[in-house]
């Protein structure tokens, strides 16, 4: 078994995670509101890339790790990085 196996998905891919439906309901979140939360460890992924880009919409992203350009994109859409053990 390799230890250091990380699938990794990037930003473009991370909202193919949720359903159409789940990404319509949050699309008018403004400052305060409630934004959709994507757990990329229960799809099998455990690291997320910064290639791509995301949608002008904020998300929170779980992920065990996260490159430095990925954190810096998601932050600049008004979500978060939410480190998982």
């Amino acid at each position: 078994m390799n230890k250091f196996h990380r699938p990794t998905i990037n930003l473009d891919k991370v909202w193919t995670l949720v359903s159409e439906q789940t990404r319509k309901k949050y699309a008018g979140a403004g400052e305060g509101d409630k934004v959709p939360v994507i757990d990329v460890t229960k799809a099998g992924y455990f690291k997320v890339l910064g290639k791509g880009k995301l949608p002008e919409q904020p998300v929170i992203i779980k992920a065990k790790f996260f490159s430095k350009e990925a954190e810096k994109k998601v932050k600049a859409v008004g979500g978060a990085c939410v480190l998982t053990a």
